[in-house]
């Protein structure tokens, strides 16, 4: 199974009582398939997916497959601290339809995560899960970075297709493509450098401005794999501005802002995570103005 393309990785609605709302994830997704995204990541990190409980997951994913056609993918994260808790959480999502997991260094014992013990958690997943796993590396979250060289090892393993890497360096994406196999796909988690990340080899990206903005991020991609290079880095520059404003500066209160604010209705942030403060809200408005959206 092979990871192409770009990949938008959805929140998760919840109503004004804060309980998951299935109703409105499924009219957001009706929405995002008229665009020309590969595939969809629930429970990713913009999913909030730690601050969910098992059943209310299990029914995010079971929604999200009535939604989706057989033929885009579903990609479900299912990382837990627990290797037990993982291979459960995998074959879980498995019976309601997810395509393959997407699975989250743990990173409660930092200490004690060393490459080592990684790989064997990786691999205890990957032998138990149904469907294909893709390793998901975000040190600025996790305060791990898991190393190209374990990612390689890793890479070996039949069920483990590849890794979305957030950690925004685009030297290590490009340590991580020249280890890997051919077969193993490298996908970019950061809307800021995926221009670089697609040129340096990069299969695709799993980006949370691919929620707001899917048609650019989706032309950003083919620019960039045809080798039209002057277009791309043009385009990246425009939609550097929104990147960062749903990424790194207001996270997942700045992408349901961003959201709200094109015309999709995913609620708030589950607490304890903060509305978007109103400052937020207006340079996300005119960044979008800029941009025509």
């Amino acid at each position: 199974m092979k990871l192409t393309g770009v990949f938008a990785p959805i929140p998760t609605p919840f109503d004004r009582a804060d309980r998951l709302d299935t109703k409105r994830l499924r009219r957001a997704l009706t929405r995002w398939l008229a665009h020309p995204l590969t595939g969809f990541v629930v429970l990713g990190t913009t999913g909030e997916a730690p601050l969910l409980d098992d059943d209310e997951a299990d029914r995010a994913v079971g929604a999200a497959r009535e939604t989706i056609p057989a033929d885009r993918p579903l990609i479900a994260g299912t990382g837990r601290e627990s290797t037990r808790s993982a291979v459960r959480a995998a074959k879980r999502a498995a019976r309601l339809g997810a395509d393959a997991v997407l699975v989250r260094t743990p990173s409660f014992f930092k200490r004690q995560m060393t490459d080592q013990a990684l790989v064997g958690y990786y691999t205890s997943v990957a032998d138990a899960s149904p469907v294909p796993v893709l390793v998901y590396n975000f040190p600025a979250l996790t305060g791990i970075n898991l190393q190209p060289a374990a990612v390689s090892r890793l890479a070996r393993h039949p069920n483990i297709i590849g890794i979305k890497d957030s950690s925004g360096d685009v030297l290590q994406i490009s340590d991580l493509v020249a280890s890997a196999p051919g077969e193993f796909s490298v996908l970019s988690g950061s809307g800021s450098t995926f221009y670089t990340a697609v040129s340096m080899g990069a299969t695709g990206g799993v980006l949370a401005l691919a929620c707001v903005l899917p048609d650019a991020c989706v032309r950003l991609f083919e620019l960039a794999r045809a080798g039209q290079h002057q277009e791309a880095r043009a385009l990246q520059q425009q939609l550097l501005p929104v990147a960062k404003l749903v990424g790194s500066e207001y996270g997942v209160p700045g992408l349901k802002a961003a959201l709200h604010l094109a015309g999709y209705d995913v609620g708030l942030p589950r607490r304890p995570l903060p509305p978007a403060p109103e400052a937020a809200v207006a340079e996300l408005r005119e960044a979008l103005c800029v941009l025509g959206g």
